[in-house]
């Protein structure tokens, strides 16, 4: 029996007799025995019962959580932005005058177009100060009196660049505003 190695587990041939190979010196084997005796018998007189690494293999590794370790691991969804949601505006603003207040019945033209224009400031400031890059202004198309007083607004500010909005999603009521950022 040349294959036997230390940590092998081994029984007499003739004898009911086990233990684990402990030293090999040619043809001698010195075993240790279930009870912790050391005992040097012939090679020849030893079968080998099995090897301290299938021992290990087969009672100190939990196979479930290997296969796990090996199993491929599933890469989380990227979220990836689709093209037409990168130009989609984030912020969108409707200073129609129903959309800003309950009811308009005792406020004059005047008094509207103020706090339409205030609402957009608000909101373009807000805007600069959450570093949005673009809003989109909802004006509607009426008379163009908001629309050309929005535009002297926006034109006040030297980061701004204003221009229609997208016709397909507004028509012709509203403009999209593009905030540059400082670095």
């Amino acid at each position: 029996m040349r294959d036997l190695k230390p940590g092998d587990i081994v029984e007499l041939l003739d004898d009911d007799l086990s233990g684990t190979v402990q030293h090999i010196d040619g043809e001698q084997v010195e075993i240790k025995t279930e009870d912790g005796f050391i005992m040097q018998l012939p090679a020849d007189d030893l079968v080998k019962i099995k090897s301290d690494i299938d021992d290990i293999a087969m009672e100190d590794f939990d196979f479930e959580e290997i296969l796990k370790e090996k199993a491929p691991t599933k890469k989380p969804a990227s979220n990836r932005i689709k093209p037409k949601e990168r130009n989609a505006p984030p912020m969108e603003v409707d200073l129609h005058i129903n959309q800003l207040v309950r009811s308009s019945r005792s406020m004059s033209n005047h008094e509207m177009l103020n706090l339409q224009l205030d609402t957009a400031r608000h909101k373009l400031e807000f805007a600069m100060k959450k570093r949005i890059q673009k809003i989109v202004f909802i004006h509607g198309k009426g008379e163009g009196v908001l629309k050309m007083e929005l535009e002297y607004l926006l034109g006040r500010y030297s980061n701004v660049k204003y221009y229609d909005a997208d016709y397909q999603k507004y028509g012709l009521g509203a403009t999209e505003v593009y905030i540059l950022q400082n670095p």
